[in-house]
């Protein structure tokens, strides 16, 4: 396996702990691997874990690392018998990044690093923190000053060192970036790493395996950064080309109106993220005014006949306590799901609930 720029095509050793292209800055994408799924008889045998899919992973399971992450709930959608939710944020941490943060750090432990770094608005952050924990690497997370009290004091409970940064996400993400330039240092990043992707594509393998071999018409997926959509799309097209599944489904990914670089290109045509001027919004987590991946999930998005919309932070505030009062406790960015399916009627379709609503200051 290697790292290979989706650029300019210069590939990498994983133990070269690059985490962008030295040439170009391009984006790094993972080759050299061949997934399989596991027959359907042998996954019936196997633990309720996403190592469950250990042929489709490029790292083995770590057992002193892996804290049973996977398989999260699918449940009936409030009101709406065609719809489905996926409730991930019933993982270890309180999030779906556990999926990637797993996979991460199982590298970094197997390639013998002893401190990484990584950003976030905070739940990926608090995953790779958590399982670092595990594994007893040191671990340096950069966050917005603005970030969730909450999520801040769980990233201190796992003993991450946790360097808060004024401004935007996108100033947390360029001072993690020269701090990760830095020789030797392994970023963890779950926006530039391609292990994370790998590990949330298990949202698509388990979605498959629970609906009986089968995926519904559209997923609708948060996207700020776009791990899960990428993710996503990744599980998606492994199932086609090993013909277990005969479509790609729709992919309907939803930003918030405050901050929609991604929806702004998609309506205007553009082949990469708009550039705008944030103007604020709820779903903190998915507030990404620069998607370093944003190219390509405006080409996943468009190969699927799927589509980018945005929902307003009062769309959000409704959505969020719809799911509350249906017993669902999440925070304000895994509302934006349940918002555009409420505003647009979609069937036949799935969602993920991503995140706790412990971890986060509930919407005004």
């Amino acid at each position: 396996m290697r790292l290979s720029c989706a650029s300019c095509g210069r590939t990498y050793a994983l133990s070269d702990l690059v985490w962008r292209c030295a040439d170009c800055h391009g984006v790094l994408d993972l080759t050299g691997f061949t997934p399989v799924m596991p027959p359907p008889g042998e996954l019936a045998l196997r633990r309720p874990s996403l190592w469950r899919y250990a042929e489709a992973l490029p790292i083995a399971e770590p057992p002193e690392i892996t804290l049973g992450e996977g398989l999260s709930p699918l449940v009936s959608a409030p009101g709406r018998p065609g719809v489905q939710l996926k409730v991930d944020y019933l993982m270890p941490t309180g999030s779906f990044k556990d999926r990637g943060a797993v996979l991460l750090v199982a590298l970094a432990a197997s390639l013998g690093v002893t401190r990484l770094l990584a950003d976030s608005s905070g739940n990926a952050g608090t995953a790779v923190a958590a399982y670092a924990a595990r594994a007893g690497i040191g671990c340096d997370v950069y966050v917005p000053e603005s970030t969730s009290a909450g999520k801040v004091a769980q990233l201190r409970a796992y003993g991450a060192e946790v360097c808060e940064i004024p401004g935007s996400r996108e100033d947390t993400a360029e001072a993690a970036a020269r701090a990760a330039d830095v020789p030797g240092i392994f970023y963890a990043s779950h926006v530039y790493h391609p292990f994370f992707l790998q590990g949330t594509k298990t949202y698509v393998l388990e979605l498959w395996e629970q609906s009986g071999g089968r995926l519904p018409e559209t997923l609708v997926l948060p996207v700020g950064n776009g791990t899960l959509v990428l993710g996503a799309y990744l599980g998606c097209v492994e199932l086609l080309a090993q013909g277990l599944i005969d479509r790609l489904p729709r992919i309907v990914a939803v930003q918030a109106a405050g901050c929609a670089p991604l929806a702004t290109a998609f309506t205007d045509g553009l082949s990469g993220p708009a550039d705008i001027t944030p103007s604020g919004t709820v779903a903190e987590g998915i507030a990404i005014a620069r998607p370093a991946r944003g190219a390509q999930i405006l080409s996943a998005v468009r190969e699927t006949g799927g589509s980018i919309v945005t929902v307003t932070d009062d769309q959000v505030h409704s959505a969020h306590t719809e799911l509350a009062r249906a017993g669902l406790y999440v925070e304000p960015t895994s509302a934006v799901c349940w918002a555009a399916i409420t505003s647009s009627g979609l069937e036949n379709a799935v969602a993920p609930l991503c995140g706790s609503g412990l971890k986060s200051k509930p919407p005004a």
